[in-house]
């Protein structure tokens, strides 16, 4: 089973080459830690919101269904 961990998945509609796409993984929350480097790792609860919301979005897109 490929995860967003292990693949990278975006969507086709918004799909082009050469730029930089949105994507169905944790990239949001790297990005907000390398804008916000600091001595303590911890991600704010909306950060992780959103990230959780950008997992949510890839599984539904690949399965067609919601998580239960």
């Amino acid at each position: 089973m490929l995860t967003p961990d292990s693949s990278r998945f975006w969507p086709l509609a918004s799909y082009e080459v050469g730029h930089a796409e949105p994507s169905y993984d944790k990239q949001f929350a790297r990005d907000w830690l390398k804008a916000n480097q600091h001595d303590d790792w911890t991600l704010p609860q909306d950060v992780v919101d959103k990230t959780i919301a950008i997992y949510l979005e890839g599984y539904e897109k690949l399965t067609g269904k919601k998580l239960d």
